[in-house]
């Protein structure tokens, strides 16, 4: 439901397990993850496993594939605290991994003719806000400038109470308008909504069914239902870790809420088939395809790294469709390279547990490792960025992590520079590194840093003893 790029541990109201004070363990250092020159399935597994209990996530699955076959299917933990164990088969939320199934509906129907992704919202739901200016399109692709009926992390008390769909949709695409159609990017759960009753109009059929019969079951997805009742066989349960305390058990959102915006229920390996069936002929023709896959450009010609409900984005030359998903007490990460059909999907059952960044280290495991890269001692590539880039932004460089030339060329003219310029940005919301390369015996990567809705890059250049000899923010 929430923002799909967002990782965060959520604080919010809860009640103790009895009277006693939650536990708060000293935290251990994390492990550091397997090399990236060699892809061992079971240091992986090892590493990913230290990680899950360092968070104390209650259970998760995790599915890798690489270059078109599933090397890893693990489940751990539990389905709910003191609960059966997780198997292959239990159905997580996936949150916000749902909004691409929506796209794909639509243009589904948009190929047997019934709806153009073009048409006007007006065509359907006239007395919207500004119902001729949007676009079914710009409701897919986040464009649409209506309000987020979920903009907050954490279930706040709205949603513990059952709304109709066509209710939320007059109330929050009745407001004015966040922004002028097209000319900013922000992420809005409504439109889904929108597009999901479209899609029970068009046919007469409720979205769970008709997904079920035109998405499921073509993409050989075993387990997954949207919106399942809370009784429902081989569901996970949701927690939430709060304050560093031990998981709790947490409430859904009530009916009404999330729907078409993120409502499925899955296993990772349901979502694994979903990414080879997505990649293939399966589910979309070409044209349609292109339009789910396309990364959309605002008004000023900026990109905006989404299509319609994917995440696209280009990583050392190759693209990746992504999704993250958070529903209450749920996180979900799917990550997808369908050039090679290598790809990564992780489902938890505990909110607090800060485990995209690990996701993301497993999906550079997976990718192909370049050749003749050499090893680099220290931390991983994206961390070492941030750190340069925060203190970029504050106007230092830590000579211990930098070489000499790099400390020269940063003289008090550039860092003085280097903050008055980045330093109003605000905090990197997240940094990511291409596919390592190799250039005079070093490691050469691409960074790109998001912040908010801006997106930078650099280039890094590292030695084998882990100093960065080259750190350089390219222009917009």
């Amino acid at each position: 439901m929430r923002c799909w790029h967002l990782v965060a541990l959520v604080l919010v109201a809860c009640t103790p397990q009895g009277n006693r004070p939650p536990s708060v363990a000293p935290i251990a250092a994390a492990p550091p993850p397997p090399q990236p020159q060699v892809f061992d399935v079971a240091a992986i597994d090892t590493w990913v496993t230290a990680i899950l209990e360092r968070h104390e996530v209650v259970g998760a699955q995790l599915v890798i594939a690489k270059d078109g076959d599933v090397v890893l299917m693990r489940s751990y933990g539990h389905v709910a605290v003191g609960g059966d164990a997780v198997t292959d088969e239990t159905a997580f939320a996936i949150g916000s991994v749902t909004k691409q199934f929506v796209c794909v509906a639509a243009l589904k129907l948009e190929a047997q003719g019934k709806i153009a992704m073009t048409d006007p919202v007006a065509k359907y739901w006239p007395n919207l806000t500004r119902a001729a200016d949007v676009t079914l399109d710009d409701l897919g692709s986040h464009l649409s400038g209506y309000a987020d009926f979920y903009p907050l992390d954490f279930l706040d008390r709205r949603m513990q109470q059952s709304i109709e769909h066509d209710a939320l949709i007059a109330e929050y695409a009745g407001r004015p308008l966040d922004f002028e159609p097209r000319t900013k990017w922000s992420y809005s759960n409504t439109g889904f909504i929108m597009l999901g009753r479209l899609v029970e109009k068009q046919t007469g059929v409720a979205l769970g069914k008709w997904m079920g019969e035109q998405l499921f079951v073509p993409a050989q997805m075993e387990h997954a239902s949207l919106d399942p009742p809370d009784d429902a066989w081989g569901l996970a349960r949701g927690h939430l870790r709060f304050a560093l305390g031990d998981p709790e058990p947490v409430r859904r959102e009530a009916p009404g809420w999330i729907f078409a915006a993120g409502g499925i229920y899955a296993s990772a390996s349901d979502l694994m088939r979903w990414n080879f069936a997505l990649a293939g002929d399966a589910l979309l023709a070409a044209e349609a395809k292109r339009k789910l896959t396309t990364p959309r450009v605002l008004t000023d010609g900026r990109s905006t790294d989404y299509g319609c409900g994917l995440g696209v984005r280009n990583q050392g030359g190759e693209v990746i469709w992504s999704h993250s998903g958070a529903v209450s007490g749920f996180l979900a990460f799917n990550a997808f390279v369908p050039r090679t059909k290598t790809g990564v999907t992780l489902l938890v059952n505990t909110e607090g547990a800060a485990v995209g960044d690990m996701h993301q280290a497993v999906l550079g495991l997976a990718l192909a490792p370049a050749q003749g890269v050499p090893v680099i001692a220290g931390k991983p590539a994206a961390d070492v960025a941030k750190e340069i880039f925060v203190g970029l932004q504050a106007g230092t460089l830590d000579p211990s992590k930098a070489g000499e030339e790099l400390v020269a060329f940063y003289d008090s003219k550039r860092l003085a520079a280097a903050k008055s310029r980045l330093g109003t940005l605000g905090a990197p919301t997240r940094v990511e590194v291409d596919r390592p390369r190799e250039r005079g015996g070093m490691e050469v990567t691409s960074v790109r840093v998001v912040l908010g809705d801006r997106t930078l890059r650099a280039t890094m250049f590292r030695s084998t003893d882990g100093l960065v000899q080259q750190f350089l923010v390219l222009a917009e």
